[in-house]
């Protein structure tokens, strides 16, 4: 606490404060799932995404990395035997990285774990998870604008969250 200033809302500064723990603990428990699991935590992060096939390009594009953190993640895996490079079959110049069973099963156990221990889970019920996402996503929607240098529109700052991947596919 402390950056906000005299006139400031002191709301925005509790938000924050709330906020910054929050993310801390996310983090703490991604890093301890790594651990239990024996993956990176980036290699975690990747396996969530990957589900069908995807080029290494777009998986870089998913995860927000440059190529070489791409390349990375995939000598990893497959180092693990959860996913192998193949040819994109519509651009062989491509690579695809597919999860290997191994990866697959690995996946559907680390989601069923991360579901069991969000947060939200046991402490709000099904109308507040899905008020909390709306939230969320108007709150990305918004930041996401604000970087690409456009104005939020609608009523009130409002930013549709059209397009906001919020969900956790657990197969």
């Amino acid at each position: 606490m402390g950056w906000c200033p005299e006139d400031g809302d002191e709301l925005d500064q509790e938000l924050f404060d709330a906020m910054a723990e929050f993310l801390g603990q996310l983090l703490r428990q991604g890093g301890r799932l790594a651990e239990e699991f024996g993956v990176p935590i980036f290699a975690i992060k990747a396996l969530h995404r990957l589900g069908t096939p995807v080029t290494m390009k777009e998986l870089g594009r998913q995860l927000h990395c440059d190529p070489s953190f791409v390349t990375m993640i995939a000598d990893t895996l497959e180092e693990r035997g959860l996913a192998r490079r193949e040819p994109n079959p519509g651009d062989r110049r491509l690579k695809n990285l597919v999860l290997t069973d191994r990866g697959l099963e690995l996946k559907r156990k680390v989601e069923r774990a991360l579901v069991g221990q969000m947060p939200w889970s046991g402490a709000l019920d099904r109308d507040e998870r899905a008020h909390l996402l709306r939230l969320i996503c108007k709150v990305t929607g918004a930041a996401a604008a604000r970087q690409a240098g456009d104005a939020p529109t609608g009523e009130a700052g409002e930013v549709s969250d059209t397009g906001h991947e919020a969900s956790l596919a657990v197969s």
